[in-house]
């Protein structure tokens, strides 16, 4: 008996002692977790990996919508800056609202959104530094002095990538159209994101919600992605443009979603007098898989500031709903530059008030300075493989007198009109060109060359270097849930 009750104390022994380690452990464990040590793992695809990662809570961060966290994002990239040549750092936001002002990254860095943060963009002007007008336009957009910087900015950087789960950059933009519409503003509204005089940029997998003007704004950069971004605003919001490539080389925009106040992407190069002087174009870009909505403006405009001119544009696989036009061209006395070699195909496009709108009199000018005499060149514009339904008017294209639209091709190109469309449904003046296969019947300056020339229109076989980047599996594993 006595053999038995000390075996049995014995084993209770161990059992007390195994289950004081269990509790220890779950203790170090709960402990751990309330520490936000508890790891968590993501994985996402991007140009660059980074060696470092860190978390904006570790900068004093408080995602309360709440609290201002300017000072915690610049600290955080300031901080991470120092690892641009070791490896690159990551800034991780975990799930929350973080209310923040304008701040500027870095080289060699990754901003990453967890799929439950917002940035929101904060309504004290204070926290909006005032930068210099853009050389390329000479005066701000808004009002003719500068403008404010954008809610994420950089300059002069390479190797950047901002992405996510589908995070939400939010602009909160009715504090500032209110203040546009009143002309309350001094300066030009900032955007959501603008990269200047940079390279290796990388925007992907993010939703924008009502910025307060542009939303995505590369500008005299190369080697651009905008990739699987949503973009929303009202449709009634001011110059709440998508994707606005300008005086950039080498950009790719893909697999993307719009709805906007203004054209869904706007390609341009600087407004006359000015645009011509820095004389940087934007070409080689690449725009395919695009969804947009905007009853007011296009799915795809190139101008109207041009003036240091486009070139080579090829987009692919686009759908429009409910939206002004499909592609237009803006242009006017005075703006110079050209837009040529434009490569569209591949256009499914319902409800819409204009299928292609060339124009040659938007008469927006920088300022009183320009030269009358400054004249664009239009030519090399292909459209062909395009389906449209429930339209108000096939085309409207209007060049200018003495300095004509030239090199149209237009082919394969079915447009049915609405109940109540108009009675000629294409007007032409100062264009030239050819069509093949398009119904209805255009104007008499695009005159129809048969059905053996339905593919004459071109579009380039050969891809741009941007199509040849190599995307990488980033995976991480972090201490923030």
């Amino acid at each position: 008996m006595c053999t038995y009750f000390a075996l049995l104390t014995l084993q209770v022994t161990r059992i007390a002692t195994l289950l004081v380690l269990v509790a220890l452990i779950l203790g170090q464990k709960g402990a751990e977790a309330r520490k936000g040590r508890i790891l968590e793992s993501f994985e996402y695809i991007a140009m660059s990996c980074r060696a470092h990662s860190a978390s904006i809570t570790d900068f004093g961060g408080i995602g309360d919508g709440k609290t201002s966290n300017t000072k915690a994002f610049q600290d955080a990239v300031n901080h991470l800056s120092q690892y641009a040549n070791d490896g690159g750092a990551q800034l991780y936001v975990p799930a929350g609202q973080w209310l923040t002002g304008s701040f500027s990254l870095s080289s060699h860095f990754t901003l990453y959104l967890h799929k439950d943060a917002v940035l929101l963009a904060s309504q004290d002007m204070s926290e909006w530094p005032v930068l210099k007008a853009l050389p390329s336009y000479g005066r701000g957009r808004d009002a003719a002095g500068g403008r404010f910087a954008s809610l994420i900015f950089g300059t002069n950087l390479t190797d950047v990538v901002v992405t996510g789960a589908n995070g939400t950059i939010d602009g909160q933009g009715a504090f500032w159209w209110q203040n546009f519409h009143k002309g309350k503003l001094k300066y030009t509204r900032p955007y959501l994101i603008e990269f200047m005089y940079s390279d290796n940029i990388q925007i992907s997998n993010l939703t924008f919600l009502n910025s307060p003007s542009w939303n995505v704004h590369p500008v005299y950069s190369s080697n651009i992605l905008v990739q699987g971004i949503t973009i929303i605003a009202p449709i009634t919001s001011p110059n709440t443009d998508g994707i606005n490539p300008d005086s950039c080389t080498n950009v790719r925009i893909e697999d993307s979603y719009i709805v906007s106040g203004d054209d869904c992407i706007a390609v341009k190069s600087g407004w006359d007098e000015y645009g011509i002087s820095f004389g940087m174009p934007t070409k080689q870009l690449v725009i395919r898989r695009l969804t947009c909505i905007s009853p007011y403006s296009a799915a795809i405009a190139l101008g109207s500031e041009m003036s240091g001119g486009i070139e080579d544009v090829r987009a692919e696989d686009i759908t429009a709903i409910h939206t002004e036009s499909g592609v237009r061209i803006k242009t006017a006395r005075g703006r110079g530059g050209f837009v040529k070699d434009i490569y569209v195909k591949g256009m499914t496009l319902h409800t819409m008030k204009w299928v292609f709108w060339m124009t040659g009199n938007y008469k927006a000018h920088a300022d009183n300075h320009y030269d009358p005499n400054a004249l664009p060149v239009i030519q090399g514009i292909n459209y062909r493989d395009i389906m449209a339904d429930n339209v108000s008017m096939a085309a409207r294209l209007e060049g200018i007198e003495g300095d004509p639209f030239t090199q149209i091709c237009i082919s394969n190109v079915t447009i049915g009109m609405a109940a109540k469309a108009k009675k000629v449904p294409w007007t032409c003046t100062d264009v030239e060109g050819i069509t093949s296969g398009v119904s209805p019947r255009p104007c008499d300056q695009l005159p129809d060359q048969g059905p053996e020339k339905i593919t004459a229109c071109d579009f380039p076989a050969e891809p741009l270097s941007i199509d040849r980047v190599v995307l990488k599996s980033c995976t991480y594993r972090t201490k923030y849930m």
